[in-house]
């Protein structure tokens, strides 16, 4: 396993490099594919803010994006409590990936239609992402999507070969949004 930790507005100690390489390295045993992780450390000069060191943890994990973030008030408590729910990831995408496997057809709540909600926030496009999309079912959608921790999720329907998204929806459900 590669572990690449850095600074961000700080010089990350030798310690603190260690410390954070021996904890990703003790959360990688979960998955035994010995990809890469990266460890950003960022510090809040900020004296209104409580948690002035923030971790963010990201690495492919069987085909999936995990990404973590925590804060605390020092960076040791902060690399703990990133590493605490890095761990915890993991261990729940094992459990989903072995459960997906135990049962064969698991479908979605069928879509009510697209949300008929519209805000105008103003302002133009502020920010492109661009990234590459494999093929996948609407479940490895959903599953990718609580992995991420984002409320939606843009994917390429692998048995329909179309752009389709998932969402969560207000009453707890899962939405898949289809073109025509």
């Amino acid at each position: 396993m590669t572990v690449r930790v850095h600074g961000r507005n700080m010089q990350v100690t030798d310690e603190i490099r260690s410390i954070a390489e021996d904890r990703m390295r003790h959360a990688g045993r979960i998955f035994d594919d010995g990809g890469a992780v990266d460890v950003e450390f960022t510090e809040s000069r900020n004296p209104r803010i409580d948690e002035r060191y923030s971790v963010e943890i990201t690495t492919k994990v069987a085909g999936h994006i995990v990404r973590i973030e925590a804060g605390a008030a020092d960076e040791r408590s902060a690399i703990d409590a990133a590493s605490d729910k890095y761990e915890r990831q993991l261990r729940r995408l094992k459990e989903r990936l072995i459960q997906r496997n135990r049962v064969a057809n698991k479908d979605l709540n069928p879509p009510e239609g697209p949300s008929d909600v519209s805000s105008d926030r103003g302002g133009g496009i502020v920010r492109t992402k661009r990234f590459a999309m494999k093929p996948m079912t609407a479940e490895e959608a959903v599953l990718q999507m609580e992995m991420l921790g984002h409320d939606f999720f843009f994917f390429l329907d692998a048995e329909s070969n179309r752009h389709c998204v998932v969402y969560h929806r207000r009453d707890g459900n899962v939405g898949l949004i289809e073109p025509e």
